[in-house]
């Protein structure tokens, strides 16, 4: 019997086709009366749609969301909210947008409402993360955490395929590392299988049709899954990896998760044997490794499979292995420095793009 500590997030989940219709309920319901409306500079139309909503409740709309949240952006949104007297956040959009509302609530404790059109998960954590000269550093902290999301699969018609397969393998990513996590339990065992299903289900069916609506569906109803594994317990060896080719080398945040994923379960599979076969049934295919599973799934429906195809340089591989044993996350296989050589090898096998072997 295994023993475990279960600590539920407080948050409020309003899911389904057309729920962005509840937005002003939700908005009372937090107390807020000067929304900030966050979002990248690509989905600002979906922002000043927000807005338009909201009308006079809008304090101000801040389409400058970027990847890995830079301190230097997070510092103009903090003085933006300020400015404007805004009492809390709108975060439309994917992880980058809900990270910026996160460094304005870390230091404002302002609330956020997300409303995520990507497969992130980041919504359902406490985890932030801030990039400051060329590092990413994370953390954990309740004030982040956003108090309500509303997951309409209406808005995520026009995320095109390519970067739905790659948010999905980001959410997989979430559930997976979380099934060998050490401070790891069976409500989370649960969610963490049922979210690898219901997206390993919705990615096939979207690259068949975009406009499929159950399969968006399944496929946010897998993000918040995932995303809440990511929230109630402890990443390992593929977050440390992804933060550090991330923040360290400005690598996209989805497909380096999704090129990543395959080698780092690999690492970790006679480590975690469990773990394995959970990923294994919720993937569907009798016979087929968790790690070359994962590898397949991503390279049927057209993501990318190497690093060298995201932009990683091969001279940067040795730096990259440095800075993740330097500060090594708690993993089911040790990766501190005496692992350096077995590191360095995952970073080659992802950079050259090679099936896992089963």
């Amino acid at each position: 019997m295994k023993e475990f500590v279960y600590n539920g997030q407080p948050s409020r989940v309003v899911f389904g086709p057309g729920s962005i219709a509840h937005l002003e309920r939700e908005i009372d319901l937090l107390g807020a009366h000067r929304a900030l409306v966050l979002s990248t500079p690509e989905q600002k139309h979906q922002a000043q749609m927000v807005a338009d909503r909201l009308g006079s409740r809008v304090a101000g709309i801040f389409p400058h969301a970027v990847m890995h949240v830079p301190i230097e952006t997070a510092r103009e949104a903090r003085e933006e909210a300020r400015k404007l007297g805004a009492d809390c956040a709108i975060a439309i959009g994917g992880g980058s947008t809900t990270g910026l509302g996160k460094a304005i609530a870390m230091e404002s404790g302002m609330p956020i409402l997300a409303i995520p059109t990507t497969y992130a998960g980041s919504e359902m954590t406490p985890i932030y993360g801030i990039t400051e000269g060329g590092l990413k550093k994370t953390g954990r902290d309740s004030r982040v955490l956003p108090r309500t999301v509303i997951y309409d699969p209406d808005l995520t018609l026009t995320l095109p395929v390519s970067l739905s397969v790659t948010s999905g393998m980001n959410a997989i990513a979430h559930a997976a590392e979380g099934l060998y996590a050490r401070d790891g339990n069976p409500v989370m065992d649960l969610m963490a299988e049922e979210g690898i299903r219901a997206i390993a289900r919705a990615l096939p069916a979207l690259r068949e049709r975009a406009d499929n609506v159950d399969a968006r569906g399944d496929a946010l109803y897998g993000a918040w899954l995932c995303g809440s594994v990511l929230g109630n317990v402890g990443m390992a060896l593929h977050h440390k990896l992804c933060h550090t080719l991330g923040g360290s080398f400005n690598l996209p945040h989805a497909e380096v998760h999704t090129v990543v994923l395959p080698h780092a379960i690999r690492f970790n599979a006679q480590a975690a044997p469990d773990a394995m076969a959970r990923i294994e049934r919720a993937l569907g295919r009798d016979g087929v490794a968790a790690a070359s599973g994962l590898y397949d799934l991503a390279r049927a429906n057209g993501a990318p499979f190497s690093l060298r195809d995201i932009g990683m340089k091969e001279a940067d591989l040795n730096r990259a292995a440095d800075i993740a044993v330097a500060a090594p996350y708690w993993n089911p296989r040790p990766f501190g420095p005496a692992e350096w050589p077995a590191i360095r090898q995952l970073l080659q096998d992802a950079y050259d793009g090679a099936r896992p072997a089963q």
